[in-house]
């Protein structure tokens, strides 16, 4: 079975397409942790954590991208990025998820979550 995260970032990988983005790589780690999904929108690679909750009543999902998660999101993407040895424009984004009482998944985009 799989877990909310699991559905969260399948979800979101189906809602991204559906804009247009080109999904690179999902779940992609190396030593330092895990990005949730890396996709390219026109020219812009984007790093993009997905959070899920099965309701807000801890908070809304993207409050958990906090000041300790974003640093080790922009070293992973800083990784990536020297890694894949190319010049482009990044941007993170956040794809906070939250489910209804009726059991639909409400999807909130936040583009340009935080800076480089």
């Amino acid at each position: 079975m799989k877990t909310l995260g699991s559905k969260g970032e399948d979800l979101s990988v189906a809602f991204l397409k559906k804009k247009g983005y080109k999904i690179i790589s999902k779940n992609y780690k190396n030593y330092i942790g895990e990005i949730d999904i890396i996709a390219q929108d026109g020219e812009t690679v984007v790093f993009i954590e997905v959070k899920t909750r099965a309701n807000d009543s801890f908070g809304y999902p993207f409050e958990s991208v906090h000041k300790k998660k974003r640093q080790k999101l922009r070293n992973l993407a800083l990784l990536y990025m020297k890694k894949a040895g190319e010049e482009l424009p990044v941007r993170f984004d956040v794809l906070s998820i939250t489910c209804t009482e009726n059991g639909d998944m409400e999807i909130d985009h936040i583009q340009d979550a935080f800076e480089v």
